[in-house]
């Protein structure tokens, strides 16, 4: 993830005029709540449910629903329509106008179209090589996790070409899903943990494992040769400054886009169009038919209020941070802690707002500590996989202790 030392004399002194965008966002998300509750019951459900396409999985039809879908895993949607207007809002900012194009993806190197291509593949070849396991146990099973692991990680290391994309698939399916599946099911399951947690503890040590075997794989140049993260301000995007650093790190709408791009940092993507796209086809699914987006549990609205308010809360918190780097981790809660403490306790208010409220304040800085202390040779992609596995096995278990939290 990209980082850039910026003088703190440079900042604008003026700070921003109160948590007015985390309490908008807030009341939108509650909002948007209920609509999405009264929708759920006027539109027919021409959507199949979550359960008859995981049923039907084996078919190739249904594969290619499934593998849609994980596209969206990381946000805990499982929507396809989510996944194709994600990747639509990706290309979209990747080929438009360069002042329109909003964040820059795959952390400023302009090599989206290969962390597409890499993490595609890996997705393809998950679902191929262990959608066995899904079919003989007749559970989820994170196929999706390559995804948004070592296969984008590798290319935005290493650079464009098909050796490089094609050797970070190959990782992802050959050390991630495995890693994830063991933790999963021997772990979490076992432990009662939420599944989140083994997940992304699957993409921290298989990230740790394919960077460590990448720096002797002779086909990859040295990461300190190859495409290094530029600092925002002469990011290869084309975007101006101020789009992603200073000023506008102080103003209103640029928190609800950097909001909007933390939905899809955990894919390398990082833009706020992608982030429009995914929450949009997701909305639209779920209008449809309520049963056919997260995992047919009709916690959706919940799920999207706790993480829209985790994004407000963090990016308005850290925005200092933001700021003096020009990146942050803010997106780390949206994608692991606050997910889990909605789906863990039924999405009560209290989930909500705890998830919410202490995914924000503790995982963004724990996340950003970790990524300063790796070698140089390791993506932060693992300390912040390792965060949000630390997180979510001590924040959700805790909460269960209070009063107003009961595991469902």
């Amino acid at each position: 993830m990209p980082r850039s030392t910026i003088d703190d004399r440079h900042l604008p002194r003026r700070a921003f005029s109160g948590p007015t965008p985390a309490v908008v966002a807030l009341v939108a998300g509650v909002m948007v709540g209920i609509s999405l509750d009264a929708l759920g019951e006027w539109f027919p459900s021409s959507l199949p449910a979550y359960t008859d396409w995981a049923l039907d999985y084996p078919s190739p039809s249904w594969l290619l629903w499934w593998v849609l879908g994980d596209t969206t895993e990381a946000t805990l949607y499982k929507s396809a329509p989510g996944g194709l207007l994600m990747i639509a809002g990706a290309a979209f900012a990747h080929y438009g106008s360069p002042r329109r194009r909003g964040f820059p993806l795959a952390c400023a190197t302009d090599l989206w179209p290969w962390v597409a291509i890499s993490a595609g593949l890996a997705l393809l070849a998950s679902n191929l090589a262990w959608g066995w396991t899904l079919t003989s146990s007749g559970l989820w099973q994170p196929t999706f996790a390559p995804f948004v692991s070592v296969p984008p990680a590798v290319v935005v290391m290493y650079g464009r070409g098909w050796a490089v994309a094609a050797t970070g698939a190959a990782l992802g399916v050959l050390l991630v899903t495995p890693l994830s599946l063991l933790m999963v099911n021997e772990v979490s399951t076992p432990l009662d943990l939420s599944p989140i947690a083994g997940s992304v503890t699957g993409m921290c040590l298989g990230g740790a494992l394919a960077f460590t075997l990448c720096r002797h794989l002779p086909w990859l140049a040295s990461p300190a040769a190859g495409p290094r993260v530029p600092p925002p301000e002469t990011s290869a995007a084309g975007t101006e400054e101020t789009d992603t650093v200073r000023p506008r790190a102080q103003q209103s709408t640029w928190v609800v886009r950097r909001v909007l791009a933390d939905f899809t940092e955990a894919h390398f993507y990082g833009n706020e169009w992608a982030g429009a796209g995914l929450l949009l086809g997701t909305i639209a699914a779920f209008a449809v038919n309520p049963a056919a987006v997260s995992y047919g549990s009709g916690l959706f609205p919940e799920l999207l209020a706790a993480q829209l308010l985790a994004g407000a809360c963090g990016v308005v918190l850290w925005r200092r941070r933001w700021a003096r780097y020009g990146m942050y981790p803010t997106f780390v809660p949206i994608v692991s802690v606050t997910p889990a403490t909605v789906l863990t306790y039924g999405g009560s208010p209290a989930s909500i707002l705890a998830g919410a409220a202490l995914g924000a304040a503790i995982a963004p800085p724990l996340a950003d500590a970790a990524a300063r202390r790796l070698p140089a040779h390791i993506q932060p992609m693992v300390a912040y996989t390792a965060t949000m596995a630390v997180c979510t096995v001590s924040i959700v278990p805790i909460l269960g202790l209070l009063p107003g939290f009961r595991t469902v």
